[in-house]
C-alpha cells in the first residue's frame, strides 16, 4: 500500500453517475477510471462511443496476443471495425456480451463487483464497462491487452510497443468522415 488511502479490497467505490462498486481486485483499477470516462462520453448524445484498454490478461489467454478483443451492442459498428481493422492489417475477434456471466459481478453490498471468476474474465470486464453506458445507442469495447506489445520484431517496429489498434482507429474515423 502506498498509503493509508490505497485503495483495499472491500472498499466501495461511487462512480460520477451514482453507482457503487464492489472492489475485489485492486489490480483491476483501470476500467473503475475507465467507466467514469464512459459516462463522461455517453452524456455527450454521441452516435457511438468506442473505448480501447489492455483491459485483461483474459483477452490473451483467449485469442494469443496478435488478436484483440471485440465487445460491442451494435452489429454496424462492429462491421465497420471489423472493416477498418481489415484495411490496417489489425485483427480482433468479436466476443460475447453474454448477460448471464454478469451474475459474477453481482454484489451484495453494491450495485457491482470490479471483477468476476476467473472464468469468462474477458466477458466480465466488458460487462462491467457496459454498465455506464446508457444513452449512445451504439459502443464497442476493445481489449488489446495481447497485440499491444510484443518481444519480437515484426515488419512495423521493433520489439516493444505495437501502436495497435492506431491505425485501424484512423480508418474507423476516416470511414465516419466520408
Amino acid at each position: 500500500m502506498i498509503s493509508a488511502k490505497a485503495m483495499h479490497p472491500g472498499d466501495i467505490l461511487t462512480a460520477s453517475n451514482g453507482k457503487t462498486i464492489e472492489v475485489n481486485n485492486t489490480d483491476a483499477e483501470g476500467r473503475l477510471t475507465l467507466a467514469d470516462a464512459l459516462i463522461y462520453a455517453d452524456k455527450l448524445k454521441l452516435d457511438a462511443i468506442v473505448d480501447l484498454a489492455t483491459l485483461t490478461g483474459a483477452c490473451i489467454v483467449a485469442l494469443g496476443e496478435t488478436i484483440g478483443g471485440m465487445w460491442s451492442t451494435s452489429a454496424e459498428l462492429a462491421q465497420a471495425i471489423n472493416t477498418a481493422a481489415e484495411s490496417a492489417g489489425e485483427k480482433f475477434w468479436q466476443m460475447p456480451l453474454e448477460d448471464s456471466y454478469f451474475d459474477q459481478l453481482k454484489s451484495v453490498v453494491a450495485d457491482c463487483k470490479n471483477t468476476g471468476s476467473r472464468s469468462g474474465g474477458a466477458i466480465t470486464g466488458a460487462l462491467f464497462l457496459k454498465q455506464f453506458i446508457s444513452e449512445t445507442p451504439a459502443w464497442a469495447h476493445l481489449d488489446i491487452a495481447g497485440p499491444v506489445w510484443t518481444d519480437k520484431e515484426n515488419s512495423y517496429n521493433n520489439a516493444g510497443g505495437t501502436g495497435f489498434p492506431v491505425r485501424t482507429l484512423v480508418n474507423l474515423i476516416t470511414g465516419y468522415a466520408s
